[in-house]
């Protein structure tokens, strides 16, 4: 099959590659790009260990052909942190409140709750529940991701009314 040039930022950065139509954006980041931070969980979009964010959406990877992400913006679990390596401050409330396990499912849920608290920088915990509800985890009970997502949202407003 032939290639096609695509064109796109990942992760702040501008992204120009030949692939096929057909490939998938979780295989050409995992493939192409040597971003290996989304998870190929099921490739039937039901658990949500692919999600990413494109031009502000959180998108399953698993069902997007690379084609269709073309002159978009993509942010994957590897662009969260800041560019000195601090974690963000959802990334660091999933490490201080055991919001993870096996870890499988971490960068997809984190990546969706760093979208959730830009759509809603204060939600309850059902918010957060209904939020994250298309990211399955099957070790954490969600208790303590919740608590995560909660601590992660706090600490942002601290932040923001200091600024």
């Amino acid at each position: 099959m032939s290639k096609t040039h695509v064109k796109m930022t990942v992760n702040g950065k501008a992204v120009e590659a030949l692939a096929e139509p057909r490939t998938l954006l979780i295989h050409f980041l995992r493939e192409e790009l040597d971003l290996t931070g989304p998870h190929i969980g099921c490739d039937t979009s039901h658990c949500g260990a692919c999600t990413v964010d494109i031009d502000g959406k959180s998108v399953k990877s698993c069902t997007v052909f690379v084609g269709q992400v073309e002159g978009a913006d993509v942010t994957t679990i590897e662009g969260i942190a800041q560019p000195d390596g601090t974690l963000h401050a959802v990334q660091e409330a999933f490490r201080q409140h055991h919001g993870l396990q096996c870890g499988f499912c971490t960068p997809g849920m984190i990546t969706r709750a760093w979208r959730l608290l830009q759509e809603n920088p204060n939600p309850t915990e059902e918010e957060i529940r209904y939020g994250i509800s298309g990211n399955l985890c099957r070790c954490t009970g969600y208790q303590n991701i919740v608590k995560a997502i909660q601590a992660a949202a706090e600490e942002l407003s601290v932040k923001e009314a200091a600024e």
